[in-house]
C-alpha cells in the first residue's frame, strides 16, 4: 500500500497503548507510524526526535499545542486522540486519515498507474471550502497553522482534511522563525506568506495567503511563485515582491484564489467569507461525488487495503516499548488528595505483565463492507455540506460542554484562592477528551483527562472525568484529585466539583487567550539594592506556555526564568516562574498578575507573599 514502510530495529513495537504497524514517513519533529489501539482503531503515532525532546523549551510549547490541537475538532482536520507529552521521546497519537496527500494526486505519484494531474474546477471549490472550514477550527482555538501545503492536506472519499497545524509554533521554541536549527525549516517556500518570508510577524491571514497557493497549485500543477529548483530565494523575492502565475486557472475560482493571495494581509478574505462566497456546496444526500470517478474509486481500494493490513502478533515479546512497559501492561493512576487543593503526580501500578493484547482484527469485515457499499455506490457519499462542522462528528460530548472554562475554586463555600481551567473537545468514553489546569499562589498542575461517562454520577446530564497529570510546578507538588464532575449550571456555567471543591466556570472566548499589544516587549526596573536590573520581555505565545522571562542581574550574578501565561483576559496572569539560570539568592516567586497602567508602566503583583508589588518602564 502506498505510503507504508515495514518496521524497522531501530523503531519500537509499541508506543504508549498503541501497536505499530508500519512507518508512514518522517519530518522536522520526528516520525510518523501508522499504529492499532486496543480496541482496534487505525491511528496515526508522531514520535518526537530524541534531541528535540531534550529540549524543555521545545517540550512546553509542544504541551500546549497538543492541548490546543485537541480543542480543534476531528471534522477538517485529525483528531487528537491521545498524547504523552512528559515521556522520554514525547508522542502524540491523531486518527487515521485514510487517503493521499493533494501533492500525490496533483503531482501524479499516488497509485500504481495513471496520472490525475489538476483537479477540475468543482473539485476546486469544495477543496476551498473544506480549507476554509478547517482554518475557522484552527483559527477559532487560538492556532496559526503556518505550513499549510499541499502534503499537509489530504483527501478522503468526504472531504480534503488539514494534518499538522501548531507543529510549526511547537518548532519555534527551539529557533527562530524560518530556520530552527540545521535541516529543519519551518514553512516550505514555495507555500510561505509575504510575512514569513519577510520574517515579520505571522498570524491568520498568512494561512489564507497559503490556502491561495494550494488552490494555484491543485487548479494547475504549478506552484503560483515557481518551484525551488530555480533557487530558494528566487521563490521568496517573487512572494513578496512579484504577482502570482494564475494562468490556466479555471475562472469561476480565479478571483478567489487572487485575493487569498493579496500582499496586504488585511486585504485578503477571512475564512468565513471564502466560505460565504463559495455559497452551498453539494447540499444533499445524493449530491456528486467533489472527486473525479476514477480518484473516488482508487481511494476506496486504498482504504480496503489498510483494513488488510495485519497487525502483529498479540503474543509476541516487543523488541523495544516507548515507556518501557511490555504489551497489554497499562499504567493505572493511584489518585490521592492533599488538603492544600494541589493536582498531580500520579504513580504507576502496572498490570498483570503476562497479558498480551488480544487480537485486534474481529472488526475488519464489517468496516471493509460499508467500504466497499462507498465505493460501489458513490453518488450516495456524505459530501461536504454548509452545514458541516465538528459537531457532526461521533461524540459522546455534547457540544454546550465544548471549549474553555474557567472559574474561582471554593471548598465548602468558601474561596481558595485557586482557578481552575478546563479545556473540553468532542471525543468518546475513554478518550482523552479534556485539559485541565489548576493554579494557585504557589504551584501550577496541568492534567489530561479521559471521559468516563456522559452522565453525572446520579444519571443527571454531565461529564465524569478521570485525570492524568503531565505537569507540576514545581515538580512533585501536585497530586490528583480523583474523579471529576461538569454539570450544567445556570446562565450558560458550567459547575464543576472534585474532592470537595467546586467552582462556577465560564466559557472564555478565544480572543481573550490572545496577550494583548500593550505588554508585549521588554520592561525594566532597578534592583531595590542599587546594582543591577530586573528585565521582563512578555512575548505572545499560546496558554500553557512560556511568555515572560525575567532576567535579574545583581551582585551575586545573573538569574533566568520563566513563566507560563494562564489567562490574558485584559491583565495577564502566569503561574508560579520556573529558574532557567540561578545565581546565589535566586528563588522563584509565585504566581502573579501583570497590568499596564495608565502613565504606560506596567505592574506586578504576586499572589505569594514572597515578594511586594513591582512597577517597570519601558526598556529602551
Amino acid at each position: 500500500m502506498e505510503g507504508l514502510r515495514g518496521l524497522t530495529d531501530g523503531d519500537p513495537e509499541w508506543i504508549g497503548d498503541y501497536r505499530l504497524l508500519s512507518r508512514l514517513g518522517s519530518g522536522g519533529m520526528g516520525r510518523v507510524y501508522l499504529a492499532r489501539s486496543e480496541g482496534g482503531r487505525t491511528v496515526a503515532v508522531k514520535l518526537v526526535k530524541t534531541e528535540l525532546a531534550a529540549e524543555e523549551e521545545f517540550r512546553d510549547r509542544f504541551r500546549a499545542e497538543v492541548a490546543a490541537a485537541r480543542r480543534v475538532g476531528g471534522h477538517w482536520t485529525a483528531p487528537v486522540l491521545d498524547a504523552d507529552t512528559e515521556a522520554d521521546v514525547p508522542w502524540v497519537a491523531t486518527g487515521y486519515i485514510a487517503g493521499p496527500a493533494l501533492s500525490e494526486v496533483v503531482g501524479g505519484s499516488y497509485g500504481r498507474s495513471g496520472t490525475y494531474g489538476p483537479l477540475p474546477e468543482y473539485s476546486l471549490r469544495r477543496l476551498a471550502y473544506g480549507l476554509s472550514c478547517a482554518l475557522l477550527d484552527i483559527h477559532g482555538v487560538g492556532l496559526v497553522h503556518r505550513d499549510l501545503k499541499p502534503s499537509n492536506v489530504l483527501l478522503t472519499i468526504d472531504g480534503p482534511r488539514v494534518i499538522d497545524f501548531g507543529i510549526a509554533r511547537a518548532l519555534d521554541a527551539v529557533g527562530d522563525q524560518t530556520q530552527t536549527r540545521t535541516g529543519t525549516v519551518v514553512g516550505s517556500p514555495s507555500f510561505m506568506s509575504p510575512e514569513q518570508v519577510q520574517g515579520h510577524r505571522v498570524g491568520p491571514a498568512s494561512d489564507v495567503f497559503c490556502v491561495g497557493s494550494v488552490l494555484a497549485y491543485a487548479a494547475t500543477g504549478r506552484m503560483p511563485f515557481g518551484s525551488v529548483a530555480s533557487g530558494v530565494h528566487a521563490v521568496m523575492f517573487r512572494i513578496a515582491q512579484e504577482e502570482p502565475d494564475l494562468g490556466d486557472i479555471p475562472d469561476g475560482v480565479r478571483e478567489l484564489i487572487a485575493d487569498c493571495l493579496a500582499k496586504d494581509p488585511a486585504a485578503r478574505p477571512a475564512p468565513e467569507e471564502i466560505a460565504s462566497r463559495l455559497g452551498p456546496v453539494n447540499s444533499g444526500a445524493a449530491a456528486s461525488p467533489w472527486l473525479p470517478a476514477e480518484l473516488i474509486a482508487r481511494l476506496g481500494r486504498h482504504a480496503v487495503r489498510l483494513l488488510d493490513t495485519d497487525t502483529p502478533p498479540g503474543g509476541s515479546p516487543p523488541r523495544r516499548r516507548t515507556d518501557g512497559r511490555p504489551p497489554g501492561e497499562t499504567a493505572t493512576t493511584l489518585l490521592t488528595a492533599r488538603p492544600d487543593g494541589g493536582e498531580g503526580t500520579p504513580q504507576a501500578a502496572p498490570a498483570d505483565p503476562r497479558q498480551a493484547p488480544p487480537p485486534r482484527r474481529r472488526w475488519l469485515p464489517l468496516l471493509a463492507t460499508a467500504v466497499t457499499a462507498a465505493v460501489a455506490t458513490a453518488v450516495a457519499v456524505p459530501l461536504l455540506t454548509g452545514g458541516a462542522g465538528p459537531d457532526d462528528r461521533p461524540s459522546d460530548i455534547p457540544s454546550r460542554y465544548v471549549g474553555t472554562w474557567t472559574g474561582a475554586v471554593q471548598r465548602d463555600g468558601t474561596p481558595t484562592g485557586q482557578q481552575r481551567r478546563f479545556v473540553i473537545s468532542h471525543g468518546k468514553v475513554g478518550e482523552v477528551v479534556a485539559n485541565s489546569t489548576s493554579l494557585g499562589a504557589s504551584y501550577e498542575c496541568r492534567s489530561d483527562a479521559k471521559l468516563v461517562a456522559a452522565t453525572a454520577g446520579d444519571g443527571s446530564p454531565g461529564l465524569r472525568l478521570d485525570t492524568k497529570v503531565v505537569k507540576s510546578v514545581p515538580p512533585g507538588r501536585c497530586s490528583a484529585l480523583g474523579e471529576h464532575t461538569l454539570r450544567p449550571g445556570g446562565a450558560g456555567t458550567l459547575t464543576w466539583a472534585a474532592a470537595g471543591r467546586t467552582a462556577t466556570l465560564r466559557r472564555t472566548a478565544p480572543a481573550a487567550e490572545q496577550v494583548p499589544a500593550a505588554f508585549l516587549g521588554t520592561w525594566q526596573r532597578p534592583n531595590a539594592d542599587g546594582f543591577g536590573t530586573q528585565r521582563l520581555t512578555i512575548k505572545r505565545a499560546p496558554v500553557g506556555s512560556p511568555v515572560l522571562t525575567t532576567v535579574v542581574v545583581g551582585s551575586g550574578g545573573r538569574c533566568t526564568a520563566h513563566a507560563d501565561l494562564y489567562s490574558a483576559d485584559g491583565r495577564l496572569t502566569v503561574g508560579p516562574s520556573v529558574i532557567d539560570r540561578a545565581a546565589p539568592g535566586c528563588a522563584p516567586s509565585s504566581t502573579s498578575v501583570l497590568q499596564v497602567n495608565g502613565d504606560g508602566t506596567l505592574r506586578r503583583e504576586f499572589l505569594g507573599d514572597d515578594k511586594q508589588p513591582r512597577t517597570y518602564s519601558r526598556a529602551e
